[in-house]
This record gives structure tokens, C-alpha cells and sequence, in this order.
């Protein structure tokens, strides 16, 4: 994936799109409290298995909150392919849809299985992520993927099932932790059975 980020600034923001943050105050066993919080919309997260090639399909993108964090990483991430609940579409819907978009593959939504759901970022937005695992084959392949043209730069991965244990080892490898859960997941319930 190449590119190039040039000017990055942060400001302040207000009345974002996605995310609101705050100032939250509160009572905690009669003890005046308070907490910055940001507000954000929960999530699909997609742990694909690509039998023909025996590999997990993941995505590549360019995360600017990874790049203000830790330049370092050039703010490119390995994750799952994933998407906000942000449509009036149900969870399995949106979950085939960013399937679609960012990784080509065209999986229908009664294929899908739920693994569980989790809270992500506890310490400041708390909200949930729904994962769900699909397996594809090159039949179900239809596009490059790559996200929404203009919108998002996603590069699609395919980690072979013998690699998975060095990859989410591999700390100069930038990941998520549903990543590592997910590929635990795929570890302890499909490849090792």
C-alpha cells in the first residue's frame, strides 16, 4: 500500500459525523466524578476464511488516530474487514455489505455466523462490536474490494491459516485486538478441529 500523508494537524472537533465527544459528570458511590468520553457508534467486525486458499482474508487501511499516535507505523493498520452500524440495515446486512465493499467477496447474510459481540475502547467510548465469521471460496469473489472509491483506502490481505500464530505475534505488525481474538477464535474452532 503506498501513499503518502503530508500536513497532518488535529483541532479541535465539533459536531462530528461519527463520533461526539464529552464531558461527563457523575456520582460514583457519593463521590463527585468526572470522565471525557467519546460517543461513537457501535460496529460489524467480519473474520472471513477463504477455503480455495486456505487463508484469512483481512484489510489493510491507513488510520490517522494510529498515525498521530505512533507515526512510526506510517498509521497503516492489518484488521478484520469491518464497518459502523450507521444504516438502517440489520447487523448480518451490513456485515455482507462491508464484505462486499472491502473485500469483493459476495456472501448473503443468512450465511454469516455470530461469534459474539464485545465492548471496544472501555476506557473512553465503550461502544460494542458484533463479530461474525463467513467462509468464501473463489466463487463468491466478484470484485477487488477496496472500500468505497474515493472514501477509503483499504488494501485486501490474505494471511495463509499456517501463518496466523506469526502474525499476531509479530509486533511490528500494527493490529487490532478483535484481529488477535478473531484469529484465537479461528485457531481454538476451526483450524485445530
Amino acid at each position: 500500500m503506498e501513499f503518502m500523508v503530508e500536513d497532518f494537524k488535529c483541532k479541535e472537533l465539533k459536531n462530528g459525523k461519527y463520533v461526539k465527544p464529552c464531558f461527563a459528570t457523575f456520582k460514583l458511590n457519593g463521590e463527585n466524578k468526572n470522565w471525557e468520553i467519546v460517543q461513537a457508534s457501535d460496529s460489524v467486525a467480519i473474520l472471513i476464511y477463504n477455503r480455495d486458499n486456505q487463508s484469512l482474508v483481512c484489510v489493510k487501511q491507513f488510520r490517522p488516530a494510529v498515525y498521530l499516535q505512533d507515526n512510526k507505523t506510517n498509521g497503516i493498520t492489518l484488521e478484520l474487514c469491518a464497518g459502523i452500524l450507521d444504516k438502517e440495515l440489520s447487523i448480518e446486512e451490513t456485515a455482507s455489505e462491508e464484505i462486499l465493499e472491502e473485500c469483493g467477496y459476495k456472501v448473503d447474510a443468512k450465511d454469516l455466523q455470530k461469534i459474539t459481540s464485545f465492548y471496544t475502547s472501555v476506557g473512553f467510548a465503550g461502544s460494542k462490536q458484533h463479530l461474525y465469521y463467513a467462509e468464501v471460496t473463489s466463487k463468491n469473489r466478484v470484485s477487488e474490494g477496496g472500500g468505497v472509491t474515493g472514501e477509503e483506502l483499504i488494501e485486501v490481505v490474505e494471511i495463509p491459516i499456517n501463518k496466523i500464530e506469526n502474525v499476531m505475534y509479530n509486533e511490528s505488525i500494527p493490529k487490532t485486538p478483535g484481529l488477535l481474538f478473531a484469529f484465537n477464535w479461528f485457531l481454538e474452532n476451526i483450524k485445530n478441529k
